[in-house]
């Protein structure tokens, strides 16, 4: 059996610093210290020829646990429904109501930071709660 692979989640995107910044809100992870040689990421972005600044960014788990999160900058709009999407697990081992009020105080932080609610799904037992990212990706509170 082979050893377990670290691995990254890459998003296409318009601006990847701001998006970045939002995931680092949603999930609590941090945007690593500048590249080597650089005082801030200003420094860097600066130090970049025009056509590649701003055109990445990453943000990681501050406990190294997670995957990093790398967004990079495409010149095509999002198209169609996500084909992947992260599930933010905020109701594990919940049921019923006690699940369905930690995923919508959950949503009710996640809106005035830009997040779109498209609907709340619940069935008595299970629930989860699709959502649009600040660039229209999908995500579920789940």
């Amino acid at each position: 059996m082979s050893a377990i692979k670290k691995f990254q989640v890459t998003f296409d995107c318009a601006e990847p610093e701001r998006l970045a910044r939002f995931w680092c809100e949603v999930l609590g992870y941090v945007v690593p210290p500048p590249p080597e040689g650089f005082a801030t990421w200003d420094e860097f972005t600066g130090a970049q020829p025009p056509e590649q600044r701003d055109s990445w960014f990453a943000c990681s788990d501050p406990s190294g646990v997670g995957p990093r999160l790398y967004f990079q900058r495409v010149p095509e709009g999002k198209a169609a429904k996500n084909r992947v999407h992260l599930d933010v697990r905020v109701g594990t081992g919940l049921v019923g109501e006690k699940r369905l009020a930690a995923l919508e105080a959950e949503c009710a932080r996640l809106v005035p930071l830009g997040a779109v609610h498209l609907r709340t799904l619940y069935d008595g037992e299970d629930s989860c709660i699709p959502m649009l990212d600040i660039e229209g990706n999908e995500f579920c509170i789940d």
